[in-house]
């Protein structure tokens, strides 16, 4: 899953959100330096990529981008699933997604110290063109799948799969729906399994 799914399943803890959203900077057995709800974040990010990647539904909308995108069609996909997460935010979240996103931001404003250094790189094109509330429509989504082409050198042409999304925008949509759920129940547990284990 993208930024936003990740943030989302984090439930309403702040440095939990954060410890998830940063923990593709943290490497190994470096999240045991970091606070508890910090650690809980990192470790719930882990267990998210790795029930996605192996989840039949996930496999399934891959293996449709496969032939076109190979290795890359997993990345792509987490950007498709973050969108409908937020075109259809209000099913999942009562606060509208651009507040949620501002408080968002301002959250990793109270915790930019402790952030790594990738991290702060990437927060004032983040915050600036807020990603995570544009992602609702095809033209962020579009926008952000030309920068990953770019950030990749153009090897297998990503900014495409924008076209791919549109011609099977209802198949997507329903495999969303049908693994989102799954992982909400998956990540809720494993959260609570963390809470329980890092005190």
């Amino acid at each position: 899953m993208n930024f936003l799914a990740h943030i989302y399943l984090s439930g309403e803890k702040e440095a939990v959100k954060v410890g998830n959203f940063m923990a593709d900077s943290i490497r190994g057995k470096k999240y045991m330096d970091y606070a508890p709800e910090l650690q809980q974040g990192i470790l719930l990010h882990r267990f998210i990529d790795t029930y996605t990647d192996a989840h039949p539904v996930f496999r399934q909308s891959t293996k449709r981008l496969h032939k076109n995108y190979s290795h890359y069609s997993g990345v792509i996909v987490d950007i498709y699933y973050d969108h409908f997460l937020a075109r259809y935010w209000s099913e999942y979240h009562p606060e509208p997604l651009l507040g949620y996103t501002h408080d968002f931001f301002e959250i990793l404003h109270r915790y930019y110290d402790i952030l790594p250094m990738q991290v702060k790189k990437l927060l004032p094109y983040l915050i600036a063109d807020n990603w995570l509330y544009n992602y609702s429509n095809l033209d962020g989504i579009a926008r952000v799948l030309a920068g990953m082409n770019r950030r990749t050198g153009n090897r297998v042409g990503m900014n495409e799969a924008i076209d791919d999304l549109r011609l099977h925008y209802d198949a997507f949509e329903q495999e969303f729906r049908t693994f989102f759920s799954e992982l909400q129940k998956a990540s809720h547990q494993k959260l609570t399994e963390l809470e329980n284990t890092l005190l």
